[in-house]
């Protein structure tokens, strides 16, 4: 007898339909094909001892397990479930018709129970989008796919509920969510820009980066309060569009790192230790999986301690900075991850951690600032649009009992701002916010009156800066002026956003 299953594969932050082919014969033999992986394989002992400690058989016949498409690479112990119902059916252990109806998927433990499983949303989404009734999952899992709409979610806790349900025994109810209504539910963030004492410029352009979508690199001594500012910047961010829950949940989903039941609702916040690999940060492996940069998507990745990275990992960073997407290749397939973050980096301005002064504690020479400084290469830094000095808060500010200005308070301007800007790029797709304005751009919205030429060209020729560095000082300068509600870039504009180019300056180094 032959039995069709319907399971899914996840490859990028796409899902693809397998069916499960189950074909029951006279003989002796347990034969899985179909390019499975070593967890697939091992799925006969896990779904023997599941059947067994649930009172039922594992059929001693000549078993032939196909899953199609059988030139596609299968990965992981999902499939248990899906197997294991095509047995059962095949062996007329249990009755169900309409089983080719449903997308099955979850992994058994020895005594039948469901354990939770990688890529529920976009499993769902595909099931959806190829008219399946229904999607059989573990309950872990079921919030997350119950965020699709017009498609039956049920939750299963093991694989008894399963058979009692197309036995016509079960009590299964569809899990379901009104996902606008819990995407409007209000979050408050773990930290606020009100605990940060003194630092007002940098608060300043931390809501122009926030506002703009820039990145930007903090320099200063150990204790100025560089990682205390950039943990606070999710906080000014403004809300997730339900879209990019959308996005960011599908990446979470499938790296199996989701933290929140169902939809996410807080902007991704990564901050990987500076001896992270290149693979753990762009991604891939073997198997490719999405990196952190893909993680921190329609979020911040923040790089603490930048020249400590090795070279060749931040370099791997280039082109997704560019492009916004990383694509992964292998000899038989290629997998995009989007990776639209805002980079957020600090580093200490010399190998002692000081500035050059008299009064530092450790004192580095201008050569060993400037050799710090190389190990971070110029095309990265170029790709970096605001770069700021921090400096240690006096005593005065420190002891200073009155709150500053609250993360709600900026975040209400940096969301204005961003409205400005939706609006702007509204005919535009995959323009949503400056730091994304291509060439064409830039030249459409960021047109400048004689003076802000004048001004502009005076510190291009003064601080040798590059092409892109021109660009990206436009691009800030265009959000400098959405803040301040301007319609035009106007000359203060522009004079503010190359005070931002620190590291362009020559004599920063002291």
């Amino acid at each position: 007898m032959l039995v069709k299953v319907f399971g899914s594969a996840v490859f990028g932050v796409e899902a693809t339909t397998i069916t499960i082919e189950v074909h029951m014969d006279k003989g002796i033999g347990y034969h899985l094909v179909g390019l499975p992986d070593s967890a697939i394989k091992e799925s006969c002992y896990r779904i023997a001892a599941a059947l067994k400690n649930n009172g039922l058989n594992f059929p001693g016949k000549k078993i032939t397990i196909n899953m199609a498409p059988a030139d596609l690479r299968k990965e992981g112990s999902a499939y248990d479930l899906t197997i294991a119902l095509g047995i059962l059916v095949a062996s007329n252990q249990i009755s169900a018709d309409d089983i080719s109806q449903y997308v099955i998927m979850g992994e058994l433990s020895l005594d039948g129970k469901l354990q939770p499983i990688k890529g529920a949303l976009p499993i769902a989404v595909k099931a959806r989008e190829e008219g399946f009734k229904g999607f059989f999952l573990p309950m872990q899992n079921a919030k997350e796919a119950a965020i699709v709409n017009d498609l039956d979610v049920y939750g299963v806790e093991n694989l008894q509920q399963v058979i009692d349900f197309f036995g016509g025994n079960g009590n299964l109810e569809p899990t379901v969510i009104n996902t606008r209504e819990e995407f409007n539910i209000p979050y408050l963030p773990e930290f606020d820009f009100c605990d940060v004492k003194g630092q007002e410029s940098i608060k300043r352009c931390m809501e122009i980066a926030a506002a703009g979508g820039h990145n930007i690199i903090l320099i200063g001594p150990p204790g100025a309060g560089k990682t205390m500012l950039a943990k606070r910047l999710p906080s000014i961010l403004p809300p997730m569009t339900l879209r990019e829950a959308l996005e960011t949940t599908k990446i979470h989903s499938v790296a199996g790192k989701l933290k929140e039941v169902g939809l996410m609702r807080q902007r991704p916040f990564r901050s990987p230790h500076h001896s992270a690999s290149s693979v753990s940060l762009v991604g891939g492996g073997s198997f490719p999986q999405p990196g952190e940069i893909s993680m921190a998507h329609n979020g911040v990745l923040f790089l603490d301690e930048l020249p400590e990275f090795k070279r060749e990992v931040l370099e791997v960073m280039r082109q997704p900075l560019e492009d916004r997407e990383v694509t992964i290749s292998r000899a038989k397939f290629t997998v995009t991850y989007p990776s639209s973050f805002m980079l957020v980096a600090s580093m200490n301005p010399s190998p002692g951690g000081y500035f050059k002064d008299s009064d530092a504690p450790v004192s580095s020479t201008s050569a060993e600032m400037q050799r710090y400084l190389n190990k971070i290469s110029g095309p990265l830094l170029d790709r970096i649009d605001i770069h700021i000095e921090v400096t240690p808060v006096p005593f005065e500010k420190l002891s200073d009992t009155r709150k500053s200005e609250s993360s709600d308070e900026i975040r209400e301007r940096v969301t204005k701002a961003r409205m400005i800007q939706t609006q702007r790029f509204g005919d535009f797709e995959g323009v949503n916010y400056n730091a994304q304005m291509s060439v064409k751009h830039i030249r459409e919205f960021c047109a400048l009156d004689a003076t802000s030429l004048q001004l502009l060209k005076g510190a291009m020729e003064k601080l040798n800066l590059s092409a892109r560095a021109y660009d990206r000082i436009l691009k800030v300068s265009r959000t400098i002026a959405d803040l301040s509600a301007s319609e035009k870039v106007l000359p203060e504009h522009i004079a503010e956003a190359i005070q931002y180019r620190s590291l362009d300056r020559e004599g920063w180094l002291g």
